[in-house]
């Protein structure tokens, strides 16, 4: 199978690709811009035949038709986005470019494609479109989003993804492209990037830094690892049916004090020689994030009953791999820390930044 990933360099996409080439043996051609986020996980991939990197923005029409017609995919798993919401507060001009435009133009370009296929290839050919639950806006104490759930973002972010998810909709009834949807809970696993919260707080962790938790730490997410979001995205697209949306979920909600209250735990037994012992000493409360929604919760039931889908990992033997991961690769990290990423806060709307250190 010939499979075009967009933003496979990305945490998610990554994951994605090496799952398709070590699984499935499929050929892939990963179309992504590299940004500041692109993995150098996909260097691992670099010398294997039936991968192929693209440099290229997907809102670049041109390019992204000649990429079509030259490598002629079967199948194109869309992820490539921009996705850290603070980033989204400070910046949301990217986020408008890349997820909304991009995704107009990736589309379009598609479109054609498709239109240019036989008959035969036209029936099989899918196109699946990897969304986020923060689309469905904020939960309160109770309930779960389905695919069902009305569309509330609330953040840049959040807009950006659901106006790619309408977008998605459209070309579907109005062009007839076969797609398949996705939204997913939060991520998290090896070689993401160290702006998200659970590798932030094991890396400022060992440095000893304080751990900055929002507000009181009691907004809740459901976690699910990245390679059984890897998984789940094959098996949609495998056998999801055209024009239906599927959420992915982990079973895993958590408070995100509790969260990093379990990721302090960790380091405290898998390094008792810390000097930073006990590391939940290191736990500092913060100024809240704008418009931070408080609860996520995904119902991915659909998923589990009609593609007999489950993840693998709980969160507590994931959150463990996890941070040995971060443990044993510090030179992928460090090299971050000392070039891209500092640490330090953004998302405070543009009109002052604090170095959490």
């Amino acid at each position: 199978m010939r499979v075009l990933v967009t933003g496979g360099a990305g945490f998610i996409g990554s994951a994605l690709v090496r799952y398709l080439l070590s699984e499935q043996n499929a050929s892939v051609v990963n179309v992504d811009k590299l940004t500041y986020a692109g993995s150098s996980a996909t260097d691992l991939m670099e010398h294997q035949a039936s991968y192929r990197l693209e440099v290229a923005d997907i809102a670049d029409r041109e390019r992204i038709g000649d990429l079509l017609r030259r490598h002629q995919p079967q199948a194109i798993m869309h992820l490539a986005a921009e996705t850290h919401v603070d980033r989204s507060i400070d910046r949301p001009d990217d986020f408008i470019a890349t997820n909304l435009v991009g995704t107009f133009a990736l589309l379009e370009e598609t479109r054609a494609y498709w239109k240019s296929l036989g008959e035969a290839s036209r029936a099989q050919f899918r196109f699946l479109h990897v969304s986020t639950d923060e689309v469905f806006g904020s939960l309160g104490a109770d309930g779960a989003f389905t695919e069902e759930s009305r569309y509330q973002p609330n953040s840049p972010y959040a807009a950006s993804k659901a106006g790619a998810d309408m977008l998605v909709r459209a070309w579907h009834r109005t062009y007839g492209i076969p797609v398949v949807v996705t939204n997913c809970s939060n991520n998290y696993g090896p070689w993401q990037f160290p702006e998200k919260l659970i590798p932030l707080m094991i890396l400022k962790a060992l440095a000893g830094q304080p751990l900055p938790v929002y507000g009181s730490g009691e907004n809740v997410r459901d976690w699910l690892h990245v390679e059984d979001h890897a998984r789940a995205l094959f098996t949609v697209l495998r056998a999801g049916q055209v024009g239906e949306t599927y959420n992915i979920g982990g079973g895993a909600e958590r408070r995100n004090i509790d969260v990093v209250g379990t990721l302090c735990d960790i380091l405290d037994e898998l390094l008792p020689d810390s000097s930073h012992r006990p590391h939940s000493r290191l736990i500092k409360f913060v100024a809240d994030r704008p418009g931070h929604d408080h609860r996520y919760a995904i119902d991915d039931s659909k998923l589990r009953r009609e593609l007999a889908w489950k993840p693998l990992e709980t969160f507590e033997s994931g959150l463990r791999s996890t941070v040995r991961w971060y443990l044993e690769n510090r030179e992928w990290w460090e090299k971050i820390r000392s070039n891209n990423y500092t640490g330090e806060r953004l998302g405070l709307d543009g009109t002052r930044k604090e170095k959490q250190s």
